[in-house]
């Protein structure tokens, strides 16, 4: 069977995929991933996938591009070269799968599934509800469980990626560190820099040695964060931060996708979640974690960009010793055990 399955939004969207791409593969000869550009590096780490194709779907981008018609026809040519025989589409909850199940319906896919709250008329074989409010792995995987696909046995349904991971002792050096990465897709989720500086600062007072991460488009607020510890801002790429967070003692980071890397490697989170999305379907997964945050504040499940509030107080007020409290805590609790490979 040669089974498509679709995630087209962001990094962190397409880690918290891995296990229902898993179960699909444990059933399928063939898995090919369709991500957006924001996701392809994640979908490339992913146990399972065979091939990643990489489209920007207009009706899911945060900066989407405008409807073209040669682009859209190009990919329904391209999937039907594959000859899919399923297709299952991932969304958030606030996303919709009927416009790549009509672009998959006219590539020729078969048989399509996916969750859905609008009526998909003939574009769905499988429309499938999910009862509650499970974390977003769950939820995904229980798509992948209605279509016919389980995990194999041993897999426990965490977070995994691809190993083996590329060295970084000479970025990183040998001594122990907890990693802080002040950055997220959007304003909303992250602390000030002013708070993550702060974040730092306790962090070495408790005697900890620091390491701050973030993409070459992070780089002016990771060297504003880092202060005199180590800046890893814009020196990694996605399998090189991915074993910084493995080599970590601990990660504090807002709801971001390396917070749901360092789940997929095995390390411990302090989550600075901010309540616009509910933490629990987006805290990290699978690993022992602390949300911090007002989960109440005025903000909450507001799914803005950029706060609201005066004063960011869902995060802001989260005290940099509250931190540095949190992340001895999982220190204590927590052994970590090898990345899933």
């Amino acid at each position: 069977m040669n089974v498509l399955v679709a995630r087209m939004d962001n990094l962190g969207d397409v880690l918290l995929a891995g296990p229902c791409v898993r179960a699909v593969a444990a059933g399928a000869e063939r898995v090919v991933l369709l991500a957006g550009p924001r996701g392809r590096a994640a979908g490339e780490l992913l146990p399972g996938v065979d091939e990643v194709v990489t489209w920007c779907a207009p009706w899911i981008d945060p900066e989407p591009p405008p409807v073209a018609r040669d682009e859209t026809e190009a990919l329904v040519r391209r999937l039907r070269e594959y000859s899919f025989d399923a297709a299952l589409v991932l969304t958030s909850f606030h996303q919709s799968p009927l416009p790549l199940a009509l672009l998959l319906r006219m590539a020729g896919v078969p048989w399509i599934g996916a969750i859905s709250e609008d009526y998909p008329g003939s574009l769905l074989d499988l429309r499938y509800r999910v009862p509650g409010d499970p974390p977003e792995p769950v939820r995904m995987l229980s798509l992948a469980k209605a279509a016919g696909f389980s995990l194999p046995p041993g897999d426990d349904g965490g977070l995994a990626i691809r190993g083996p991971l590329p060295p970084v002792e000479r970025l990183v050096g040998d001594e122990d560190y907890v990693v802080v990465h002040p950055a997220a897709s959007v304003p909303a989720r992250q602390p000030s820099a002013d708070r993550s500086a702060a974040i730092v600062r306790a962090l070495q007072a408790a005697g900890r040695r620091v390491v701050v991460t973030g993409s070459p488009s992070e780089s002016a607020l990771t060297s504003q964060v880092a202060g005199d510890a180590l800046d890893l801002g814009g020196r990694t790429d996605l399998p090189e931060l991915a074993s910084v967070l493995a080599a970590a003692d601990v990660v504090v980071a807002p709801n971001t996708g390396p917070a749901h890397l360092a789940a997929a490697v095995g390390t411990s989170v302090v989550s600075l979640f901010a309540p616009v999305v509910p933490s629990s379907r987006w805290a990290p997964y699978g690993v022992p974690s602390e949300v911090l945050g007002d989960q109440h504040a005025a903000c909450r499940d507001s799914r803005a960009r950029v706060c609201p509030v005066p004063g960011h107080p869902c995060l802001d007020r989260v005290a940099p010793e509250a931190v540095a409290d949190a992340v001895a805590r999982l220190s204590r609790a927590w052994s970590r055990r090898p990345a899933r490979r």
